[in-house]
């Protein structure tokens, strides 16, 4: 009798229940080898490829793409093939096939560390040595590199993410992602990477053209027209050609194109989903206050950087009062003050919301600021940001006054106990000696946990911030 194993989705290195299939890479019947792309999945900050754990028949696939999996719930079923490599017992690879023992069990060399099993834990690829310089140079210390797009870390090793072949089209597990939320079809989009490799920027470019729609058709005869005659189909406008009106002249709906309105229940997924999650935790944890006034910017001088100043005025008021620049714990009633500050910058995706870590603002400079702000934006467009930079940070700032909106309550995460929230830009006019003037002013709202701060505190944070961004530069 031929010898099968059942392989269950391990944590994804973010502690999180499920992760969505984005797509497989072999079909129920194929045969795999080890190591080889299985599936790709997309959990709340990253799009991550797991390798299969044996060689062998593909008996069953648990889900079909956009179907969430649980963590520890089956993923796949294999027929081991002995003729083909396989992985030893007790190998430290991110795969245990001994008896099942729970969703991982303890490393071999102690500590808290986890070894994943058939019913979950962390994924590694084998025999990779770190660089020269970082972990593994033998001083028994390992740093905390954080969980990267696409690779996924057991002790020291890491599997790196790889663009790999399906349908003998090469990409990477994200843009796959991407590809088919935008319901483009990858084998008719034009590769501009490196050995045919399709991009993030190909398969955007190939939705906004049009002409690599998934389902659509692919070459052949040209089609018939009204007319019976095979005239070729116009060709699809391209991007900088297109309009809000239609062919009458009347106004169009138009959205982000992998947004769609269906009337009717829709799954959360990815980031959605977690972002659900994270709400929903934060108000049942959290005792929110509110404060806003508006800072008057009359006097900047030209070239500067609403971003650049904001972050700047939360660091002074931070070095002025702490307590805001802090974590709370609400269980063991302890606050943690912190020396540095990194602020969560709130980043609005059709995804959902990201909030990555700006690190150390505080010694940065305005074109520090800008260029850090720029890269993590670009970073969570691309989904190319490492997981450990969407957590740590001290206090939050939210500018949604790009978009619209004067004054908000925005919702502080644990163990966070502020968040900054920047309106949209005004102007007001302010009486002065003499007369009145119109002066350009900036709506801030500042959210704080009553737990950890006092009314007093919030107040002369936000005095702080508006007395720095009066400051012609």
């Amino acid at each position: 009798m031929a010898d099968t194993k059942t392989f269950k989705l391990p944590d994804l290195g973010e502690g999180l229940p499920d992760a969505t299939i984005v797509e497989w890479s072999v079909a129920v019947g194929d045969t795999i080898r080890l190591d080889d792309p299985l599936v790709s999945m997309e959990t709340a900050k990253a799009v991550v490829e797991v390798p299969s754990p044996v060689s062998g028949k593909v008996l069953k696939l648990a889900g079909e793409p956009g179907d969430v999996i649980e963590t520890g719930a089956v993923l796949a079923e294999f027929e081991i093939d002995p003729a083909l490599p396989q992985r030893a017992e007790g190998q430290d690879t991110g795969h245990h096939h001994g008896p099942s023992k729970g969703t991982g069990s303890p490393a071999p060399s102690g500590g808290d560390k986890v070894v994943a099993s058939d019913d979950g834990g962390a994924i590694s690829d084998e025999g990779e040595t770190p660089p020269e310089g970082e972990a593994g140079d033998g001083d028994g210390e390992r740093a905390d590199s954080g969980t990267v797009v696409g690779a996924m870390q057991s002790s020291d090793t890491v599997h790196s993410e790889r663009a790999s072949s399906v349908g003998g089209v090469k990409a990477m597990p994200a843009v796959r992602a991407l590809a088919r939320k935008l319901k483009v079809d990858l084998s008719r989009v034009r590769a501009t990477g490196t050995d045919g490799v399709v991009t993030m920027a190909d398969v955007k470019q190939a939705a906004a053209d049009g002409n690599a729609r998934a389902g659509s058709a692919a070459g052949g005869a040209p089609k018939k027209t009204a007319t019976g005659r095979g005239d070729a189909a116009p060709a699809p406008r391209r991007a900088e050609e297109r309009t809000a009106l239609s062919a009458s002249g009347r106004p169009m709906r138009t959205q982000p194109p992998s947004v769609a309105a269906s009337g009717q229940p829709e799954q959360l997924k990815g980031v959605r989903r977690n972002m659900a999650r994270v709400m929903a935790d934060a108000h049942a944890k959290v005792v929110p206050t509110m404060l806003a006034d508006d800072a008057d910017i009359h006097a900047w001088a030209p070239g500067n950087d609403m971003t650049a100043r904001l972050v700047r005025a939360i660091c002074a008021a931070a070095k002025t009062v702490p307590a805001l620049n802090a974590w709370f714990d609400g269980d063991a009633l302890t606050r943690t003050l912190h020396p540095h500050v990194d602020i969560g910058i709130a980043v609005d995706t059709d995804d959902g919301l990201f909030v990555p870590a700006l690190r150390n603002a505080d010694v940065l400079d305005a074109a520090g600021v800008r260029e850090g702000v720029d890269r993590l934006r670009r970073q969570v467009m691309e989904r190319s940001l490492p997981a450990s930079e969407l957590t740590g940070y001290t206090i939050s700032l939210s500018n949604f006054g790009m978009f619209a909106g004067r004054y908000a309550t925005p919702v502080i995460v644990p163990p966070c106990v502020a968040i900054v929230a920047a309106g949209r830009a005004r102007h007001q006019i302010t009486p002065v000696i003499g007369g009145f003037e119109s002066h350009k002013v900036i709506p801030l709202s500042l959210t704080f946990d009553h737990r950890a701060c006092t009314g007093g505190e919030a107040a002369r944070f936000l005095r702080a911030m508006l007395d720095d961004l009066a400051r012609a530069s």
